[in-house]
């Protein structure tokens, strides 16, 4: 049966919170996680002009868009179906409180924290991370002349973080860096020693870190090179099955993000089969549904296949207004095409699809929620993923009108259990499936 009325969000897999499980594997928590939704333009917003200084502070959280995160805020991510949150951080990048070692901001490490326990505390999965953070290092992956000094501050870094979280259960990931620019084998060669740099410095923090999933990023999360690069060369982890790799996906640049027409090529107002306009010049050319396949079928062989689970850290496709003589039905048909078929690919090989969201509520844009109103900015982008959810899982989300305060358990038949104590096997809680012994 294709919906499920258990007032469930989304079934997450085999996933009782009431004690932790560091035990999962990368395999199993991947197909938990997927769809994920990225806390944009938020906790890593700034410029390089703050790095290494204190100077950006908590008021930084507000610069790029203009939502304060919440519970409400986050518990709303989670009544549309996401069983994910990656936020993007920055640490290096205007909250270091002592440069001479490298000291994290307490208040910063601290509100960080704070947006991590309203993720758990709607039993979503969450991804913290090292993003641009000022291109300290992203931008300077090549350059063997600062290798030195940057695993300085990357160990530091790392050491401090995974520190702060290491009594945290299976629900929080740590993800190394963001987009490291590596084009080419040796500087692939120098991102695969600082990602190791990370394994071994989560590691030997202890506590959960000792198990806890780490996900490292391909060169320049550019699927063609990682694949070209780093299959077969990842880092060593000691601990078996708890490694993900990282990619991202824009892509046709003409579709998601090109702004005008150029001399070698037009803008793509339209995208997928069904989706093109007699006599427009800005139909895709190419990149479309079949291209998606490719990519990430490329991913699913070199990786997936091999035991490491492909996470989709952030895709999107900007949202336009259409010039007059174009047609606005159909772009806004092929937002919701795109959407739905690199979701549902992407969990169908497996795979955490997460969405990019700027909360920018102006076009063009790639926000789907909006954060301080708390409704859907982009229908078309939400109802593509919603069917690509129900298309690949066979479940549909439901909202369920008490769902913040109804602790009954069901059984998998719907039937509500009248003594917990009595319920045996698998049941569902809150959304989630779990094992009652």
């Amino acid at each position: 049966m294709r919906k499920i009325l258990l007032g469930v969000i989304l079934i997450a897999a085999l996933n009782s919170h009431a004690q932790s499980q560091m035990e999962l594997t990368a395999q199993v928590v991947a197909r938990a996680m997927a769809p994920g939704w990225n806390l944009g333009n938020t906790m890593e917003a700034g410029n390089s002009n703050h790095n290494f200084t204190n100077s950006a502070g908590l008021a930084s959280e507000t610069w790029w868009q203009d939502t304060k995160t919440t519970q409400d805020v986050i518990d709303y991510v989670k009544q549309q179906g996401f069983r994910s949150v990656r936020i993007p951080c920055a640490w290096v990048m205007g909250h270091i409180s002592n440069a001479a070692d490298y000291t994290i901001d307490e208040a910063w490490m601290n509100r960080v924290k704070e947006i991590v326990d309203y993720c758990i505390n709607a039993d979503l999965y969450v991804v913290i991370n090292q993003h641009w953070d000022g291109g300290w290092l992203e931008n300077n992956i090549a350059d063997n002349s600062k290798k030195v000094t940057n695993k300085k501050v990357l160990e530091a870094c790392w050491r401090q973080i995974a520190t702060a979280f290491k009594d945290y259960d299976e629900r929080l990931l740590f993800a190394g860096l963001n987009e490291p620019n590596a084009d080419n084998q040796a500087a692939t060669n120098n991102l695969i020693e600082y990602e190791q740099l990370f394994i071994n410095t989560v590691r030997a923090t202890g506590g959960n870190n000792a198990q806890r999933i780490l996900i490292i990023q391909g060169p320049s999360t550019n699927i063609d090179h990682t694949c070209n690069y780093m299959a077969g060369k990842l880092p060593v982890d000691p601990t078996a099955n708890r490694m993900m790799i990282e990619v991202h996906y824009y892509a046709p640049w003409q579709w998601w993000g090109m702004e005008e027409d150029a001399s070698w090529g037009k803008v793509f107002f339209y995208w997928g089969s069904g989706n093109h306009v007699t006599g427009s010049q800005h139909n895709a050319t190419h990149g479309e549904e079949s291209y998606v396949e490719e990519q990430l079928e490329m991913m699913k062989k070199n990786f997936g296949d091999k035991g490491v689970p492909v996470y989709l850290g952030e895709f999107g496709a900007n949202w336009r207004t259409m010039p007059a003589g174009e047609n606005q039905d159909k772009h806004n048909a092929s937002i919701k095409s795109h959407y739905q078929c690199v979701v549902q690919k992407a969990m169908e090989k497996g795979m955490v699809p997460v969405i990019w969201d700027t909360n920018y509520r102006n076009r063009p844009s790639m926000t789907i929620i909006d954060r301080k109103h708390l409704t859907i900015y982009n229908t078309f982008m939400m109802s593509g993923i919603t069917e690509a959810v129900s298309a690949a899982t066979g479940l549909w989300p439901v909202t369920h009108p008490n769902r913040q305060t109804d602790d009954s358990i069901y059984n998998l038949q719907g039937q509500k259990v009248g003594d917990p104590h009595q319920a045996k096997g698998i049941v569902i809680q809150h959304g989630s499936k779990w094992i009652s012994r």
